[in-house]
């Protein structure tokens, strides 16, 4: 639809590992680092826009995940998220057999986000209900970016 979109880190991380023939993922703790390192890098790297920016995963992710292995203190979380805004509707798509493929990279929290499930329906119709839902909440705006 001509939107952009932001890939996510997790999964260049492994790849960067794997091409080095290191394990897929270093500690926990350290893998969750990283990726908040570089979602931080790529959310600072968009343009100003006035148009949607869609992550695949992204800081609030990261930030989950970094606080599920290695809590932070509730002002640094708050702080975090604080200085990264992102637009409070997040998209949760659920396992589907049907479009899920297991790759190198694919093997396999409270940030004040609303999440919305994503139906499981063709990609033009899945990227309409994340339309509508968007335009039911907030128009886009340079302070936002949107996570998938």
């Amino acid at each position: 639809m001509g939107y952009a979109t932001v890939e996510e880190s997790a999964r260049a991380i492994i790849a960067e590992r794997l091409a080095r023939g290191d394990t897929p993922r270093p500690d926990l703790v350290a893998f969750a680092r990283e990726i908040l390192r570089r979602d931080i890098e790529k959310y600072l790297g968009q343009p100003q826009t006035s148009e949607w920016v869609f992550f695949d995963r992204g800081i609030v992710d990261a930030l989950g995940l970094l606080h599920e292995v290695s809590p932070l203190p509730a002002s640094e979380l708050q702080a975090t998220l604080a200085s990264y805004p992102f637009h409070p509707s997040v998209m949760l798509l659920q396992s589907w057999e049907a479009i899920y493929t297991t790759d190198a990279e694919r093997d396999h929290r409270s940030c004040g986000c609303i999440l919305h499930e994503v139906p499981r329906l063709p990609v033009w119709q899945r990227a309409e209900h994340v339309l509508r839902i968007l335009g039911e909440s907030v128009a886009p705006s340079s302070r936002f970016r949107e996570s998938k």
